[in-house]
């Protein structure tokens, strides 16, 4: 860590000299430094820590051909004890999924939608709000990912997910339908369908709102 402090960089972001953005624009300038960004994530400094972070998962997202090689670390984050780590990691995944030529996130596709099962809302709503970005990267992977996405309706509550907050991932499942609707198979647009009708009626107006025109646009 010691080394780490010694970077000019990461110095003016812990006393708030710069911000991610200009971090960004430093590694986008010079991708020597990305290695500095890296181990930052590992800071003990949290300015640093999601500071960074934040910063991967927008170079993952303007360049994945260049952010692949890294595919392993933002994977080994899914672990971390930190939740925003492991939100920042699931977006990196994502949008390096497009470039995945190894097929590493199909080896850790089980992992990944494992998260559907968190006792948190923000993780599962993240786990759903990136399925259409890899089910346009991965289309092969489109009805395991649909099969993924209809399980929200039975995903548990706890004192972080709320029957409210259940509707919050309902709602967010919908728009994901709604980006590869026309991807998906016979049978399993049937099922969607059906998942989607559930809710023109709920309680929760903007998941109303969302299942109301999603049925207007692929109702036949």
């Amino acid at each position: 860590m010691g080394d780490l402090m010694e970077s000019d960089l990461l110095k003016e972001l812990v006393e708030k000299k710069i911000g991610k953005e200009e971090l960004f624009l430093a590694v986008e300038h010079d991708f020597e430094l990305l290695p500095l960004v890296l181990v930052g994530v590992s800071s003990s400094k949290p300015r640093v820590r999601y500071g960074c972070a934040n910063v991967l998962v927008d170079l993952s997202a303007k360049y994945p051909e260049k952010m692949y090689q890294h595919m392993d670390f933002f994977i080994s984050l899914l672990d971390s004890e930190r939740r925003i780590l492991v939100w920042n990691a699931m977006a990196a995944i994502a949008n390096l999924s497009a470039v995945d030529v190894e097929k590493k996130f199909d080896a850790n596709f089980r992992k990944y939608y494992g998260f559907l099962n968190d006792e948190y809302m923000i993780t599962v709503a993240n786990t759903v709000g990136n399925s259409a970005k890899i089910a346009f990267s991965k289309p092969y992977l489109i009805p395991g990912i649909t099969a993924e996405l209809l399980r929200v309706e039975k995903i548990s509550t706890s004192a972080h997910l709320t029957e409210e907050c259940k509707r919050v991932i309902a709602e967010q499942a919908i728009k994901s339908f709604n980006q590869f609707f026309d991807k998906i198979g016979a049978e399993e647009k049937a099922m969607v369908l059906s998942f989607v009708k559930k809710h023109v009626d709920s309680s929760r107006a903007p998941l109303a709102k969302e299942a109301k025109l999603f049925l207007r646009r692929w109702s036949s």
